[in-house]
């Protein structure tokens, strides 16, 4: 039986290196939007694991990152809605953009050739989804609840690009989470920092779910990002 690797040092040594390099650009984002209304959210590294190719990508690439059956849900984990929405500094929607997400499986593995034992991967769990903000800048996916894996606390993360922008990049977290405050990314941002890339939890509707994608789901994750 093949065991999952644990690559924390490794993972630790990339992550620290990419968000060492975006942490330089942090103050000059916040003083740019200093005089504005709305801050700009704190940006993270994209991680080892991003699929940067169409061979590192699952075969559907939707924004339903679930294998549902009827009212089943064959996905280890917990079902969430992930909605929410993106904004430009002046606090205006960004309609279009195109959102990414990716994470780990219940079985702490990535849908990626270097994110752990392959063996060991749920098959019904597609890790990685791309979708398109509507009008009003929202999205909307349907995934699971992050959980940690060797070095990282539960995270979920996020890729923005939206047209005639540069790429925005950051990561998702869960409310207390007691692995916050060791993680070497998490723990170093600032409380506001913190707020900022924090989920926001409620229970999903036993009836009245407006979207398609909390069918099947048991919570409703939001989040608002601020792209510079």
């Amino acid at each position: 039986m093949s065991g999952r690797p644990n690559n924390a040092k490794t993972l630790q040594r990339r992550h620290f290196l990419a968000g060492a390099a975006g942490t330089l650009l942090t103050p000059l984002a916040v003083a740019q939007s200093a005089s504005s209304a709305v801050r700009v959210s704190p940006s993270q590294t994209l991680g080892p694991f991003y699929p940067r190719n169409a061979g590192e990508r699952p075969a559907e690439t939707d924004a339903d990152l679930l294998r549902i059956e009827g009212d089943r849900v064959l996905t280890k984990g917990v079902p969430i809605y992930l909605t929410g929405r993106v904004l430009d500094r002046r606090g205006h929607p960004l309609t279009n953009a195109a959102v990414e997400i990716w994470q780990c499986d219940a079985n702490s593995v990535y849908h990626h050739p270097a994110g752990g034992a392959e063996a060991e991967r749920d098959p019904n769990f597609q890790g990685y989804g791309v979708t398109r903000t509507d009008a009003g800048g929202t999205f909307h996916f349907r995934t699971i609840k992050p959980i940690a894996y060797p070095g990282r606390t539960p995270h979920i993360h996020i890729r923005v690009q939206a047209s005639g922008a540069s790429a925005f990049a950051t990561q998702l977290y869960l409310p207390d989470d007691p692995g916050n405050r060791r993680d070497f990314l998490f723990s170093r941002l600032s409380a506001e920092d913190q707020a900022a890339l924090t989920l926001k939890f409620d229970p999903t509707p036993a009836a009245g779910a407006t979207h398609p994608l909390a069918r099947a789901t048991q919570l409703i994750a939001r989040t608002e990002l601020v792209v510079g």
